[in-house]
């Protein structure tokens, strides 16, 4: 068997229908096999796939256990040489999976590989280049050209010889060799969404490059989640559950200070934000406390932040996942 491809489901039977629709369509010169986890079981539309696609291999998660977990279950049974780590809002446009297994076996140098997202009608999809760039991100600092070189001196872009090399692959699209699951156990059980990819990447990266060929696209729908941001301004750019992971991630790979340095920025820019906003509002002869939704946003999701605080510090192990009532996006996207 060439490849295994794995895809989670989580009530979205129809996306995965579509998704394997476009790769049995394109893809040619492998042999390959689908393993479908699905993450809840009674709800998730299972039988509907099953009825399309009999052949496909199928594992029934006991709860809903998140991206990393729940795509080491499926890595722990495939068969393949390689596996592909496809989301179920996904489609393939050619045979993008046979060139990259062309690739993985011309290069023994490269562990994994990705491809180029593009949106729905063509457009291409923007990503963080390195780790970096993505760490840069979260310091909420006042937009323009001297904070911005400031922070690139102490968060600079790596630089690579090779020109497909890149820190981390989109968790959406992973074409990954079988060592590099059984050498590094997969992805960390301690992440229930956004930010797993980026750590076990990290890992990864210390077995041999990760590539993105420019030759290599496919189309990512963004399929909703409940998890998803709302409300995005330029101090609440993540979804409360993002931050969490991130912030995890962060830990793990850079550790302690880099962390604690982030948890302090997020206490300073408090008053910060308020201020500007009172600040603002005087100078409009507005009320002070008027328009100050945005900045409550951003309290309670610093909030959350704090109620994780000693646990990432310790690197307790258990499943970051943020409860209904932390939910911040959920609970304000109709507020």
């Amino acid at each position: 068997m060439d490849v295994s491809i794995i895809i989670i489901n989580y009530r979205s039977p129809q996306l995965i229908i579509n998704c394997l629709g476009s790769v049995y369509q394109f893809t040619s010169g492998v042999t390959f096999e689908v393993i479908i986890v699905d993450n809840d079981p009674k709800n998730g539309g299972g039988a509907t796939v099953r009825e399309a696609y009999p052949e496909v291999r199928w594992v029934d998660m006991d709860w809903n256990a998140g991206f990393g977990i729940a795509n080491n279950a499926g890595m722990a049974i495939a068969k393949g040489k390689y596996f592909l780590l496809l989301n179920a809002d996904t489609l393939v446009t050619d045979n993008v999976i046979g060139r990259c297994f062309d690739r993985l076996n011309q290069r023994q140098d490269i562990i994994a590989c990705g491809a180029l997202q593009y949106y729905a009608d063509g457009s291409p999809m923007p990503f963080y280049q390195s780790f970096n760039d993505f760490r840069r991100t979260f310091f909420i600092l006042p937009p323009g050209p001297t904070v911005e070189n400031v922070v690139k001196r102490f968060y600079p872009e790596p630089k690579y010889s090779d020109p497909d090399q890149y820190d981390w692959l989109v968790g959406a699209f992973i074409f990954v060799r079988r060592e590099g699951y059984e050498k590094t156990g997969g992805f960390s059980s301690d992440f229930f969404m956004y930010g797993e990819d980026v750590e076990w990447s990290g890992r990864l990266g210390k077995l041999g490059k990760l590539c993105i060929f420019k030759d290599c696209t496919f189309i990512h729908l963004e399929n909703d989640n409940p998890f998803r941001r709302t409300n995005i301004s330029w101090i609440n750019r993540f979804s409360t559950q993002m931050q969490v992971s991130n912030f995890l991630w962060v830990r793990k790979q850079y550790g302690a200070f880099q962390y604690l340095l982030l948890i302090a920025h997020y206490l300073f820019m408090i008053p910060i934000v308020f201020g500007w906003r009172i600040s603002f509002n005087i100078k409009n002869g507005d009320k002070p406390l008027s328009q100050l939704r945005t900045q409550k946003i951003y309290l309670r999701k610093t909030g959350v932040l704090l109620k994780y605080f000693w646990d990432t510090l310790f690197l307790k192990k258990g499943l970051y996942k943020i409860k209904p009532h932390e939910n911040i996006d959920l609970l304000t996207a109709s507020s």
